[in-house]
C-alpha cells in the first residue's frame, strides 16, 4: 500500500515537471534533424513564457477559463516568429548556429525582463489570474490502481506533451515531410538534386522548434511559476537540449529523456512523501536535475549519432 501511495504522489508531479521540457525537445528535434543545432531552446522558452503571462494577464478577463489555452497559442506562434533571427542568421546569412543560438537567449532575457520593467514597473509581472489547474478525470479516475496514478490530480498538458510526442514521431518517421526534414539533416546535397527546398525545410523546422519551445515555455509559466521574471526559465531550455541528444533525436527517445529530468526535478516537491529522500538537504534535491544531466549526458554523448550535416551551413551547388 506505501508502494502504492509513494506512486500516486511521484507520476503526477514528475508528469507536471516534465511536460515543459517534452514540448521543448520536441521543438528541438525538430530543428536539429533538419541540420540547424538549436541552443537557444532556452531563449524561446523565455519568450513563450514571458508572452504567455502577458497575454493571460491582459485578456484574463475576457476569455476566462480559455484564456491559458489561448495562451498557449499566442505564445507558440510569437515564438514561431521569434525564431525566425535564428533563421535568417543560421540558414540564409550562414552565420555559427551555436553563437546564433546563444545570442537567441541573450535577446529573449534582455527583451522580456525590458518589457516586464517597461509595462509592469518592476522585474517581474503580476501573477496570472487564469492558470493552468490539476484536473481529475471522471471515470478514469475511478480505475483501481491506475487511476489515482495516472489519472487524478493530474495536468491536461502533461498528457498533450505526451500525445504530441508520438504525433511529432509519426509525422517524422511515417510522412514525407517528415522524410524530406531528415534528408536535409543528413544529407542536403541529395535531398536539393532531389527536388526539395534545403533551405525552406530547415527555416520550417527551426520555426516548429520556436512554436514548440514558446509552447514549452507558456506551460512552465502558467502551471508552475504563475509570472515572468528574469529566472521563470532557469536551465530548462539547457535539459530540453539535452534530452534531444539524451533521446537520440527520436521524438519519442527525447521525451523518455525529458520525463527522466522532469522526474528529477520533482525530486525536491515529493522528497518528503519519500523515506529514502526525507533526511537528504533541499539544496541537494535542488541541484539533482543538473547534475543528473550533467552524468547523463556525460556517460551517453559519445554513443549518440547526430544527424550527419547537423550544425553544416549548406551552400547550394557544393559538396
Amino acid at each position: 500500500m506505501a508502494f502504492i501511495e509513494a506512486l500516486q504522489s511521484i507520476i503526477p508531479i514528475a508528469l507536471f515537471f516534465s511536460a515543459p521540457l517534452i514540448f521543448t525537445a520536441l521543438g528541438g528535434v525538430f530543428s536539429e534533424r533538419s541540420g540547424v543545432v538549436n541552443i537557444g531552446l532556452e531563449g524561446l522558452m523565455v519568450m513563450g513564457a514571458f508572452v504567455g503571462v502577458v497575454f493571460n494577464l491582459t485578456f484574463a478577463n475576457v476569455f476566462g477559463t480559455f484564456t491559458p489555452w489561448l495562451s498557449m497559442i499566442v505564445a507558440c506562434i510569437v515564438s514561431a516568429l521569434f525564431s525566425l533571427v535564428h533563421a535568417v542568421a543560421s540558414v540564409t546569412f550562414r552565420a555559427d548556429q551555436v553563437v546564433s543560438g546563444v545570442a537567441i537567449n541573450f535577446l529573449a532575457l534582455g527583451l522580456g525582463v525590458f518589457l516586464t520593467k517597461q509595462w509592469y514597473g518592476k522585474g517581474q509581472t503580476d501573477m496570472v489570474s487564469q492558470p493552468f489547474y490539476s484536473k481529475s478525470i471522471p471515470f478514469l479516475s475511478d480505475i483501481p490502481f491506475l487511476g489515482p496514478i495516472f489519472f487524478k490530480g493530474i495536468y491536461y498538458t502533461s498528457y498533450l506533451a505526451i500525445v504530441l510526442a508520438f504525433v511529432a514521431w509519426f509525422i517524422l518517421y511515417h510522412t514525407s515531410f517528415g522524410l524530406r526534414l531528415r534528408s536535409v539533416g543528413e544529407h542536403p546535397m541529395a535531398a536539393d538534386t532531389n527536388g526539395i527546398n534545403v533551405y525552406l525545410m530547415r527555416y520550417v523546422a527551426v520555426m516548429i522548434s520556436g512554436a514548440l519551445g514558446g509552447l514549452g515555455g507558456s506551460v512552465f509559466a502558467l502551471t508552475i511559476s504563475f509570472n515572468f521574471s528574469q529566472s521563470t526559465i532557469v536551465g530548462q531550455g539547457f535539459m530540453s537540449l539535452a534530452a534531444v541528444i539524451f533521446g537520440k533525436w527520436h521524438p519519442l527517445g527525447a521525451m523518455g529523456a525529458a520525463l527522466f529530468f522532469g522526474f528529477a526535478q520533482s525530486l525536491s516537491v515529493i522528497s518528503s512523501g519519500i523515506p529514502l529522500l526525507a533526511d537528504v538537504p533541499k539544496v541537494y534535491l535542488t541541484i539533482a536535475p543538473y547534475v543528473l544531466t550533467i552524468l547523463a549526458l556525460a556517460g551517453f554523448i559519445g554513443r549518440a549519432e547526430a544527424p550527419k550535416s547537423i550544425g553544416k551551413p549548406y551552400i547550394k551547388g557544393t559538396r
